[in-house]
């Protein structure tokens, strides 16, 4: 275990979605929407986001003992945080409401803590039992993939002891500092945050989960100690399946009829399939315009801010068109 360290370089995600973005034949980027968004955002039009600097959530971390949050938490909540469709939805009933989605993996991991769950616990998630994540995250309807939700846990927890006896924060310290080298470093030490595809040949990384992660610790951190980073420009949009969702609906992210068929019919998209790739790349390219664009009003945000912003904005607002589907451990 060493320092990573910070230098000048990027993840490679913007440069690798550019490059599908380009050859793409399902999905385009409306460069004229971007704008007409922007502008009408700005000018306070109704039916579009608000862009400016997003607050952090209380319910998006969880403090460990003494109100400090807890490293290992937040590596164990990304490291479940993906694929919440179903049919039925998922969902969970916490203090009298009723949550789905990542507020209700939220609220099924708040629920295991009070009950003496411990989760922050790296001998814990390295052997937790089938029977006790069913428990952790019952609920009404179940989450798809739960074998591997319980997989990547005892991963965390595993690589935790076996590397950093037992402490996310050694993990956390390695990177020194750099939001790009930690990234990095979650994928090379987690088989589950190594979020990599191919096209045409091409590999092209978008490791959102262990991006959404240093976001995370920047966030519960207040960007002090072990959440700050003095690279978080380098970070780019999470694509998921929600964010081209919202994108979609603004008119920025553009499908073919072929592709609008399958998504609005609710087909399945296989992970890794060019059209699946391309609604991803599409994604991390349309936030980086938004972000220029905003940039070129005097607005000043970070990829990964426009991206909450536009998630957040989704929850309260979601649109009438469905999310794409695919079954993946990465989103």
């Amino acid at each position: 275990m060493g320092c990573w360290g910070m230098g000048d370089e990027t993840l490679g995600v913007l440069e690798g979605a550019e490059a599908v973005v380009a050859a793409g034949r399902h999905v385009r980027v409306d460069g004229d929407a971007v704008q007409a968004v922007v502008e009408g955002a700005l000018a306070g039009s109704e039916g579009l986001p608000r862009f400016r600097a997003p607050r952090w959530r209380d319910g998006h971390n969880f403090p460990g003992p003494g109100g400090v949050p807890s490293v290992n938490f937040l590596l164990a909540q990304d490291a479940v945080n993906f694929c919440f469709w179903g049919d039925p939805p998922w969902r969970v009933t916490y203090r009298g409401r009723v949550h789905s989605g990542y507020r209700g993996l939220v609220a099924a991991l708040r629920r295991a803590l009070e009950v003496g769950c411990p989760l922050d616990d790296a001998a814990y998630l390295a052997h937790l039992s089938a029977d006790d994540l069913e428990f952790i995250l019952r609920g009404e309807g179940r989450l798809p993939l739960l074998r591997e939700r319980l997989e990547n846990l005892r991963e965390v927890g595993r690589v935790l002891q076996e590397r950093y006896g037992g402490r996310g924060e050694r993990l956390v310290e390695a990177a020194g500092g750099s939001a790009v080298a930690l990234v990095r470093l979650l994928a090379a030490e987690f088989r589950s945050f190594d979020d990599r595809a191919r096209y045409d040949g091409l590999e092209v990384p978008f490791y959102k989960r262990a991006q959404l992660c240093v976001a995370d610790l920047y966030g519960a951190y207040g960007g002090q100690g072990l959440g700050s980073f003095g690279d978080l420009d380098r970070l780019t949009a999470f694509a998921d399946y929600e964010l081209p969702r919202v994108l979609r609906h603004l008119g920025i992210l553009r499908y073919s009829p072929e592709l609008a068929a399958a998504v609005d019919g609710r087909r399945l998209l296989p992970a890794g399939s060019p059209e699946e790739v391309e609604i991803r790349a599409a994604t991390v390219v349309a936030v980086e315009r938004l972000r220029r664009a905003l940039a070129e009003c005097g607005m000043h945000l970070r990829a990964f801010e426009v991206d909450w912003i536009l998630w957040d904005w989704c929850q309260e607002h979601p649109p009438a068109a469905p999310a794409h589907r695919t079954l993946t451990i990465y989103y």
